[in-house]
């Protein structure tokens, strides 16, 4: 502990993997080795297929990238702690090093969400006005969204740290998962969290809320557009290049809403759901993204063939 008059600040946190299921963890950290293999090799696919593949040079397929990158950011944020607490029982983290993680994983998960609206506004500009679509999304202007997406989720949350830092924390240093968020810090402080409450409230609900708010809008606008088309099978095309976006859509927002909920709310919900839900919001999209654009995108599929044939070859 560190002592400066009333001020109490922990030196360190003490992380927790899975309640009730400790004496497992060396088990249970199998799936979750799958899980951030599957997340580090197939980012890292979709990358390499889009870039040495010149047909895919178009603005679907850079925002792509940008959700790639993401993943793999967010991957690589909570690897070390939950696969260190796991294999060798670490448990303690330095505090400002758990600051540092939370910023960062909280950072990624804004732009996350931001660069899922930029697809979504892709997708609504490439079936409902396709003529103005290449003049509109160009390379510098998908430049430019994804620096002002970044901007957005480094400058928005840059108060966070230092207003964790000005608490006073007493009593319990003991976290609910196997990384950092900033829910879980802020109620281990004994001091007024008022100020990380509203802040937190209305950062959230001004960027991942407003995001999901407006991606719902543009597919409202896009099945607006489909159900005008004359055939069933210019319908079915069209809404198959949407598929892959609705199922990374549902895959982040579902356990992002519902960690919050938990978070804020949720006082009488078992530790065991709390963690599961964590893990979920965390892991399973920058696994899964990967091998939804993989199955559902023909041009990633074909590309990948390609590049596969060659090695062979």
């Amino acid at each position: 502990w560190e002592f400066n008059g009333s001020f109490y600040q922990p030196s360190a946190f003490l992380m927790m993997g899975i309640p009730g299921l400790e004496a497992l963890h060396p088990w249970i950290s199998i799936p979750f080795c799958a899980l951030y293999l599957s997340a580090l090799l197939g980012n890292c696919v979709i990358l390499f297929i889009v870039r040495r593949t010149p047909s895919l040079h178009e603005p679907m397929y850079y925002f792509l990238c940008m959700l790639a990158l993401t993943d793999l950011g967010l991957a690589l944020c909570t690897l070390p702690t939950t696969l260190g607490l796991f294999w060798f029982g670490a448990r303690r983290i330095g505090f400002d090093a758990c600051l540092t993680q939370m910023y960062f994983i909280h950072i990624l998960s804004f732009i996350e969400s931001s660069v899922l609206l930029a697809m979504a506004f892709d997708r609504f500009m490439a079936i409902s006005h396709p003529l103005r679509h290449p003049a509109i999304l160009t390379r510098s202007t998908v430049l430019k969204i994804g620096l002002a997406i970044v901007l957005r989720g480094m400058l928005s949350l840059l108060p966070i740290p230092f207003l964790l830092k000005r608490l006073t924390y007493c009593g319990r240093t003991e976290l609910s998962h196997s990384f950092c968020f900033h829910p879980d810090i802020m109620n281990l402080a004994c001091a007024d969290i008022k100020v990380n409450v509203f802040y937190g409230m209305i950062i959230l609900l001004s960027t991942v809320g407003t995001d999901f708010i407006f991606i719902v809008l543009s597919y409202i606008l896009i099945l607006r557009t489909v159900v005008s088309l004359t055939t069933r099978e210019e319908c079915l095309k069209a809404l198959n290049t949407c598929v892959s976006h609705i199922c990374a859509v549902l895959v982040f927002f579902i356990p992002m809403i519902g960690l919050s909920m938990i978070h804020r709310f949720g006082k009488n919900v078992p530790p065991l759901v709390n963690t599961l839900v964590a893990y979920t919001y965390l892991i399973i999209p920058p696994a899964l993204n990967p091998v939804i654009y993989s199955i559902k995108s023909t041009h990633i599929r074909e590309a990948l063939l390609r590049a596969l044939c060659r090695k062979r070859g």
